[in-house]
């Protein structure tokens, strides 16, 4: 959601430039009948400089040289020469004739033919070819690597100048300039400039990047924004088959089957750089679809990319991102290996995809050079560091910049820094980096403190009616050792104070050594997940919900202290270990937590105090952290995560009352099929040796509440089963709108198709039977409890429906044997 919302508020202001155009041209290509001809072709005249059109015949084209000529071509049509007059030209109206003969020329219609057709011979051979090109051609290899990344604000226009947002601020209009790409005009609100050295061994299967410098300007201290940049653009080779942006994978048009998912032309050959190149227009055969529209230039002997464009159709199902544009070049080393030396990426986040609706770019420029090849290194080098920063890597010098860049900055390039330094100092613009940092971190800053969060300030439950919850944290900057933090809780019906305060100090930077602790006093709902975390304030949201079904009074007062050690030795490998000693008794006078503490069954007690320490090890390969604080954003990215833990409890220790073994553990796993979208499989198995009451047992999470949960039955109620014993299976799957596409009245809808099923398994031992005195008929699912659900997501781009489906125990009384979820969420 944190995507989104940054998003959305910076389309509200802006705050350059890329490389002035010797020649730019706009038009659309139309037929006689004035309908608009979309993927025609528009080159430069005596050039491979070329664009494709879009789905509504628009273009836009601009180089760096100087042109007097287009040539408009298209599959079916003549083609045809259009004169420039004068430099810059606009909202040109081309109109093709139909091909009168096919002469010589192969033309291809529509749909292009999957026989006799030229450019798919060439795609088999750059199938062949290509583990024998690029880098797979050596066992190691290291480059230097530059990266640009810029924001900005796009669509400028007068009334927008104008307007009470910009009022004292007006001075930053004058970095505006026009892309390139688009040939809109845009404005900077962040860019950040790092340098790499690059190391890569293909027998390993291991890279490493050594930042050696890096430099920002706007909105450098939000850890939202800088987490959101790292995640938005992720490294991709072009000739995989599937290519993943923004969450989604799209074909690639050098995909194995890219001829069943795309239109294939050739259209050119000539020299590239003294090298006899073909030139092959590709776009899409069904609307939709995660495609792109494009074309590449690849060599005539090697079968090598030596440059390629693609851009992503506007229908395809995407969120908030008009326009993708992707832009690689290759040059050659030793006659016959060609690297990348240069990549380009520029998206167009807008609110919908008209034509002149405002939004944000977003630009990643990457160039690579000074390769060497085949210096092996040891296994142990490309070890990531677990939480090492140089601080002198973003304390360069402008001249060091000057010095290393790989390309120079522009004199207006260079003003858009002294811009954004100005921009910081003005009193407003703070006002509004303050409001995005509020809504993205849900945290209002006062010195250093910072209150909230403010979206859980407000809560209800049939316990403590309507509640009201204040808290805060310190906060110094982004790289916080320590953090203390608090907050306080009021019931309006059980006229009860609440409150929790924890502690963390990170006593090693490198091997994040973490000592924890804190205590915390609340009403919650126990039950709510089989997996608790380990995080003294964490409190589950089913605890106080303002929409619920049926009952949600069996909650429960949990007195909890804690103290903990946490170390990470190996990237995204941790280990835990703690003490926690907890009092729990029934909040509500219609729910009992009693238990017998006798044989004979005569005495009860109603509230449990219990001493455990507990042993954790979790391992998340591929997670991605921001930051180098003792707390840090994780970037929103799929991982997989898998844990055991293992928790002892004392009898008689600070007059503790059960002695006991558990030990639990829970793999979930993203897999993504390609265009067919992504599943999740999440397994959980726990057990508990010993014998324990109520509030110590493992409760199957329920869900009464109306909004969909991924770690709770949709169509359990809260306690309807109990087990000491528990093993859960869980597999979802999202085909991200691929079969509503193939249905022509819910195209335009966008809309994507979920399925899932769940189930449990578990037992409750006789002598845990046996000390229930709580009078909660004790029930597991002996028999598995199963159930199963479809949904759609992305209605209205933000809202998803579930239904959900008993598949056994259907005539337990009081139960639902069907359901219907709801949840909110902003999605690419």
């Amino acid at each position: 959601m944190k995507k989104i919302l940054i998003l959305s508020l910076l389309f509200l202001f802006a705050f350059a430039n890329d490389i002035f155009a010797q020649t730019k041209v706009s038009g659309i290509v139309l037929d006689k009948t004035n309908l608009p001809i979309p993927f025609a072709n528009v080159v430069f005249k005596d050039s491979y400089e070329g664009i494709v059109t879009n789905e509504d015949g628009r273009f836009y084209i601009e180089s760096a040289k100087t042109y007097t000529t287009i040539v408009v071509s298209a599959a079916g049509f003549s083609e045809r020469e259009v004169s420039l007059d004068k430099p810059v030209n606009y909202n040109f109206k081309i109109v093709l004739s139909e091909a009168e003969s096919l002469k010589e020329v192969v033309i291809f219609t529509g749909k292009t033919s999957k026989k006799s057709n030229p450019a798919l011979d060439i795609l088999r051979e750059i199938w062949a070819h290509k583990r024998k090109n690029g880098l797979n051609l050596f066992a190691q290899y290291q480059m230097e690597k530059y990266e640009k990344v810029e924001f900005d604000m796009n669509t400028i226009d007068s009334a927008f100048m104008k307007g009470k947002l910009f009022k004292g601020m007006e001075f930053i209009f004058d970095q505006v300039d026009t892309s390139k790409i688009t040939g809109k005009t845009y404005l900077p609100v962040f860019i950040n400039e790092a340098l790499y050295d690059v190391y890569g061994d293909t027998k390993l299967k291991k890279v490493k990047e050594k930042m050696k410098a890096n430099k920002t300007s706007g909105f450098e201290e939000n850890q939202q924004i800088l987490s959101f940049v790292k995640d938005l653009y992720s490294d991709y080779n072009i000739y995989d088959n599937h290519l993943t942006f923004f969450d989604k994978s799209f074909t690639s048009p050098l995909s194995t089957t890219g001829i069943d998912v795309y239109n294939y032309v050739l259209r050119d050959s000539a020299f590239v750089n003294k090298k006899w190149c073909y030139n092959i227009v590709f776009y899409p055969r069904r609307k939709n679809e995660l495609t792109f529209k494009g074309d590449f230039w690849v060599n005539d002997t090697t079968f090598a990319i030596k440059k390629i464009n693609l851009a992503v159709t506007k229908s395809a199902n995407i969120n908030w991102v008009k326009d993708i544009y992707l832009e690689q070049e290759f040059d050659v080393v030793n006659d016959s290996v060609f690297l990348l030396t240069r990549d380009y990426i520029m998206s167009d986040f807008a609110l919908n995809k008209k034509e002149k609706s405002k939004g944000l770019y977003g630009k990643r420029t990457s160039l690579y050079r000074n390769h060497e090849f085949n210096k092996e290194k040891p296994a142990s080098f490309y070890k990531d560091e677990v939480n090492y920063v140089d601080k002198s890597v973003y304390e360069k010098t402008d001249d060091f910049w000057h010095e290393n860049r790989f390309e120079n900055l522009s004199k207006d390039e260079l003003g858009v820094y002294k811009m954004l330094d100005t921009l910081k100092t003005v009193k407003k613009f703070k006002q509004i980096t303050s409001s995005v940092k509020v809504l993205a971190s849900g945290y209002v800053q006062f010195g250093n403190l910072d209150y909230g969060p403010i979206f859980s300030t407000f809560g209800y439950n049939e316990v403590e009616g309507v509640r009201l919850r204040t808290g805060a944290r310190t906060y110094f900057g982004t790289g916080d050792t320590w953090r203390l933090q608090g907050y306080m809780a009021y019931g309006f019906k059980d006229d009860k104070f609440k409150y929790g305060f924890s502690g963390k100090w990170m006593v090693d930077k490198k091997n994040r050594l973490i000592l924890s602790g804190g205590n915390r006093r609340d009403v919650e709902q126990i039950g709510a997940s089989l997996t608790t975390s380990t995080d003294v304030l964490g409190r589950s949201n089913a605890s106080s919900t303002i929409f619920a079904s049926g009952n949600n009074g069996k909650l429960t007062n949990i007195n909890l202290s804690t103290v903990g050690l946490e170390i990470e030795p190996v990237k995204n490998l941790t280990f835990q270990t703690g003490f926690s000693y907890r009092t729990l008794e029934s909040a509500s006078p219609t729910f009992s937590l009693d238990y017998y503490t006798d044989a004979a069954q005569t005495i009860t007690k109603s509230d449990v105090k219990q001493s455990e320490v507990n042993f954790r090890v979790n391992f998340t390969p591929k997670r991605k952290a921001i930051g180098f604080a003792v707390e840090r954003d994780i970037v929103d990215s799929p991982f997989s995560d898998v844990f055991v833990n293992f928790s002892h409890g004392f009898k008689g220790l600070f007059n503790s009352d059960f002695k006991y073994e558990k030990i639990q553990f829970y793999y979930k796993q993203p897999i993504i099929i390609g265009p067919l979208g992504r599943s999740n499989i999440i397994v959980e198995v726990g057990k508990t040796f010993g014998t324990i009451p109520l509030g110590l047992m493992s409760v199957i999470p329920g869900n009464q509440t109306f909004f969909s949960n991924e770690s709770s039955f949709s169509n359990l109620n809260y306690y309807e089963f109990i087990t000491d014993q528990y093993a859960t299976f869980q597999w979802n799957h999202n085909f991200q709108g691929r079969l509503f596409s193939r249905i022509p009245f819910m195209r335009k809808l966008n809309w994507r198709e979920i399925i899932g099923v769940r189930g449990v398994y578990g037992t409750i031992s006789d002598a845990n039977r046996a000390i229930n005195a709580s009078g909660l008929a004790y029930n597991a699912p002996e028999n598995v409890y199963w159930e199963y659900q479809a949904g759609i997501g992305n209605i209205f781009k933000f809202l998803r429906i579930d239904l959900a489906w008993r598949g056994s125990y259907l005539n337990t009384p009081d139960t639902n044997r069907f359901s219907v979820k709801g949840s909110f969420g902003f999605y690419f």
